[in-house]
């Protein structure tokens, strides 16, 4: 083994140590931890607050840069998905509605 492979080594294993400690941190401590109130609320808004920044530059921006023409499947799906959505509030049926759009444009006429 050479210099770097004993350095990638080390590293895997500091990593690994520090993962392990600080998601047991928790099982160490005998008394009961609880989130404060406002990390509680918080973290109810955390999943939707991670959708959207992966879900919404993908649904306007090409290779890094706002979508400059209005034929693209991907605008027309979120119209539809989102109708949907304050037609009938139901999360499936969004993205089926969404697909249902996207696929034809996308496939069909190369949108």
């Amino acid at each position: 083994m050479n210099q770097t492979d004993l350095w990638t080594v080390a590293t895997i294993l500091g990593m690994t140590a520090i993962t392990v400690l600080t998601r047991c941190f928790f099982f160490l401590s005998d008394k009961p931890w609880t989130l404060p109130a406002w990390a509680q609320r918080g973290l109810h808004y955390a999943p939707i607050a991670a959708l959207a920044a992966v879900i919404v530059p993908e649904m306007v921006m090409t290779q890094g840069h706002l979508i400059a023409t209005w034929k693209d499947a991907r605008l027309f799906a979120v119209i539809a998905g989102t109708a949907w959505y304050y037609w009938r509030h139901g999360v499936l049926g969004t993205i089926l509605a969404g697909m249902a759009v996207y696929l034809p444009l996308h496939i069909l006429l190369g949108w």
